[in-house]
């Protein structure tokens, strides 16, 4: 259990430290705006679609280590899926996180998405981890509205 402890830390102060994919995605044409009340976490969302393709992903934001590190790792992960894998990929997310019937195990293609599968023994956390995921989902749904956790 320390190897995935280890891991988990490892990934994630490394990502939040050095996140992947940040900042302003001057030709964004879909952008949206979360915001986690409870932690204070930041996200702004930024994609370029090439038709049904995320061509492109940025992010910026502000928040807890876990929030960033989980935009960080998003954003490499959707980058050039179509919209249907993005939100496919985003639905066995959250069931890793949520304990909706999921495991670690049984979610392949999560890759290393899946040292998020920890997070679940914390609700509150659930919400850092899973703030840029519905900003995405909201991004890739064009709605204006910033997106709250709460």
């Amino acid at each position: 259990m320390t190897d995935v402890r280890d891991l988990y830390q490892e990934v994630l102060l490394d990502h939040s430290k050095r996140p992947r994919n940040f900042g302003v995605l001057e030709d964004a044409d879909h952008t949206a705006v979360g915001h986690n009340p409870l932690c204070g976490d930041k996200v702004v969302v930024y994609l370029r679609m090439d038709g049904d393709r995320i061509a492109d992903i940025r992010f910026q934001g502000q928040g807890c280590a876990v929030s960033q590190a989980s935009a960080s790792m998003m954003t490499e992960s959707v980058k050039g899926k179509t919209r249907a894998e993005a939100e496919a990929l985003f639905e066995r997310f959250h069931e890793l996180l949520t304990g909706a019937g999921s495991s670690a195990n049984s979610a392949p293609e999560l890759g290393k998405l899946v040292i998020f599968a920890g997070v679940r023994k914390y609700p509150v956390r659930v919400k850092c981890a899973t703030l840029a995921w519905h900003t995405l989902r909201a991004a890739l749904e064009q709605k204006a509205e910033t997106v709250s956790t709460e």
